[in-house]
């Protein structure tokens, strides 16, 4: 499988017949150097710079195999330091290690070799494009960005406002793992700052603010395959309650009164609403921003007298009452008072805890390196949640660790900053565990890195904007949803209709509707009333639009048994709820490239409407028997263009699939 052939001005390493690693004296795989980073944080918008003073190629160099695999020195030249390069077979994987002998080096290069017409894949929560080649991607975690396009007015009033607007890399769930059409992965160990570049046409680069580095590869015959041991490697998920499957999670807020009112409402419009979530079960406060809530997590009483018995009468029924919950402490709270008594927030370098301005409040972080302040965080969950009967919750934030705090461990906190939504997901997973409620109550997280995999059963794509721009809007939560399979993360859930309203842009009665339908084709099916729900357009805005959500969430409890069959795959061999359609469909150029289409599962594929006013899409469908969900009409595959007015989204199934027979009664649903 590993096989090193070396000629006079160079050599090459390929594995499995794919060529890893090419160098010459010319063209020099590693180069060193030094750099010194400024890293600036705003309300969890990091913006990174790194001075690079120095770069040395390492050309010359050693290189021999044997039995255990093969060891490469190279150097600046043969009486300078070193940079060893060792890669051993283990466990049907290529494992590849690095470190240099010369500690004034702090920057590492390192290229990969490329093909044209390559694609690659994964990187974590991507919602910019799905095939990455062309671009180069920091892996760090923080905020979306609002915009996320430099070349658009809300990006660049965005970063007017608090230099937010983001940029096409920036994301709440980076991850260095990607999957090349070479079929093969390449996974990066750790959690320090690291460049992941495609932008080149005969090489992929690793740049890295360290000198020593570790990762694994490996190839397969097929991408399940290499999704599958993917998976085995850095962790699958845990399970999804089946109620997260089956049907619509209402988000509302507002008290008892009003959720109660606003959930008889669409049961008595036979909505089938598997769960309601009241992200301000803590209360609420107000901002410049819009309706923020009260980071102090205990049920408040006063918004919600009867949230108990409202909880039992609802689980009585089978709804589900979820809640909401961050790793933060707002300043003056009951239990900000009792982590600062006993010491348990992350300091300053001067020992004084680290406050955070989240817009017009401050927070400190509890710090999650400290396992003293990690069991009292989880006692709060098992106390104050699960006691309660919240049956689950949105695990929010995680990205905004300060790269110049002090922790409890003693790590350095850039290492910690992108360790951190793992440490996050870990807490609420432990709090379940311990309390026997894993599989039972249901969490998804906004953040994530390397071995969130092992903890969290769900992502949420965070707070796109409201439109259908196509990288913060409806769009970007196809890519983000793709992303994530291929980085070994198989379920994303959404916010019907985007969540940031700013600038004078609510969302849009139409914005809501194209979600609603293709929500209902996502594994989870959920509403959030975005951050001005006065101006936004709601699920209950008028008898049409319940009518529309009802007719939906009943669609989307119809795929139930096919949803959890979909969960259960997910959490026993690695393969995504939502695919690209290459998986199954390799040897078709177009399914690598083919933007804003997906398969749910091996039978249905979906091509969600993403411009706005369209009444019709053009798509593409690989070679097969479909069959189009609201017309019945038969393809065999290529670019087709179908009506797609609201409410008929297109989806087609596959002819022969065991799920042919339900598919063709959801035309039935009114």
């Amino acid at each position: 499988m590993l096989r090193l052939n070396r000629s006079e001005s160079g050599f090459t390493v390929s594995y499995a017949g794919r060529t890893l690693f090419s160098h010459t004296l010319e063209k020099p795989m590693v180069s060193l150097g030094l750099g010194r980073e400024t890293i600036d944080m705003h309300h969890g918008n990091f913006h990174i710079a790194d001075e690079v003073t120095e770069r040395i190629p390492f050309g010359s160099f050693t290189a021999a195999q044997d039995e255990s695999g093969v060891v490469i020195r190279l150097y600046k030249d043969y009486h300078a330091s070193a940079f060893t390069l060792t890669l051993r077979e283990s466990a049907g994987r290529l494992v590849v290690t690095g470190e240099c002998d010369c500690p004034r080096y702090n920057r590492l290069w390192l290229r990969l070799s490329a093909e044209a017409g390559e694609h690659v894949y994964g990187l974590g929560e991507q919602f910019s494009a799905l095939d990455l080649r062309g671009r180069n991607y920091p892996i760090f975690t923080m905020e979306q960005g609002v915009g996320r396009n430099k070349s658009t007015l809300t990006t660049f009033l965005a970063d007017q406002l608090d230099g937010g607007g983001g940029d096409y890399w920036t994301t709440y769930y980076p991850e260095a793992t990607f999957v090349s059409s070479q079929l093969y992965f390449l996974h990066l160990h750790g959690y320090g700052y690291a460049e992941v570049d495609f932008s080149h046409e005969t090489h992929h680069g690793l740049h890295l603010w360290q000198t020593d580095l570790a990762f694994t590869v490996s190839a397969k015959d097929s991408y399940i395959d290499l999704l599958s041991d993917l998976t085995a490697l850095i962790g699958r998920q845990p399970p999804l309650p089946d109620y997260l499957f089956s049907g619509l999670l209402l988000g509302m807020q507002g008290g008892s009164s009003v959720c109660r009112s606003k959930l008889e409402h669409m049961l008595a419009a036979n909505a089938a609403v598997s769960a309601v979530w009241t992200q301000d079960w803590i209360g609420k406060r107000v901002t410049s921003f819009g309706k923020r809530l009260q980071w102090d997590w205990r049920w408040n009483r006063e918004l919600y007298p009867t949230l108990r018995e409202d909880i039992q009468t609802n689980d009585a029924r089978g709804i589900a009452w979820m809640g909401y919950i961050n790793p933060y402490l707002v300043e003056g709270g009951v239990l900000y008072a009792e982590a600062k008594e006993r010491g348990y927030f992350v300091k300053r370098r001067d020992g004084a805890d680290y406050l955070v301005d989240f817009g017009e409040f401050d927070s400190g972080f509890v710090d999650l390196t400290n396992p003293a302040a990690c069991e009292w965080y989880k006692g709060v969950i098992q106390e104050n949640m699960i006691a309660l009967g919240l049956r689950g919750w949105m695990v929010d934030f995680g990205e905004y660790l300060p790269t110049d705090c002090a922790l409890f461990s003693g790590q350095d906190a850039i290492s910690a900053h992108n360790e951190w939504p793992t440490l996050w997901a870990k807490l609420n997973y432990e709090a379940l565990e311990e309390s026997g409620m894993l599989g039972k109550i249901g969490f998804y997280t906004r953040s994530g890195a390397t071995g969130t995999q092992r903890y969290s059963p769900l992502m949420f794509a965070g707070d796109q904007f409201v439109d259908f721009s196509p990288d913060d809007g409806l769009p970007s939560t196809i890519n983000a949803a793709l992303s994530l399979g291929m980085t070994g993360f198989g379920m994303l859930t959404f916010d019907i209709g985007g969540y940031t309203a700013l600038f004078g842009k609510y969302r849009t009665k139409e914005l809501l509707l194209r979600g609603c339908e293709y929500a209902a084709f996502t594994p989870v099916m959920r509403t959030h009333e975005g951050n001005r729900p006065d101006e936004n357009t709601q699920f209950d805005a008028d008898d049409e639009t319940i009518a529309f959500f009802s007719r939906f969430s009943r669609i989307h409890r119809a795929l139930s048994g096919y949803l959890i069959a979909l969960g259960a795959e997910n959490c026993a061999c690695g393969l995504p709820a939502t695919r690209a359609l290459f998986l199954h469909y390799p040897a078709d150029e177009r399914a690598h490239t083919e933007p804003y289409e997906y398969l749910l599962g091996r039978d249905i594929l979906v091509a969600p409407v993403v411009e706005e006013g369209a009444q019709s899409r053009t798509l593409y469908l690989p070679e097969d028997r479909w069959v189009h969900l609201w017309s019945g009409e038969a393809y065999a595959g290529g670019e087709i263009t179908v009506p797609a007015p609201i409410g008929q989204p297109p989806v087609f199934y596959r002819a022969e699939s065991e799920i042919a027979g339900v598919m063709a009664s959801l035309r039935d649903i009114r």
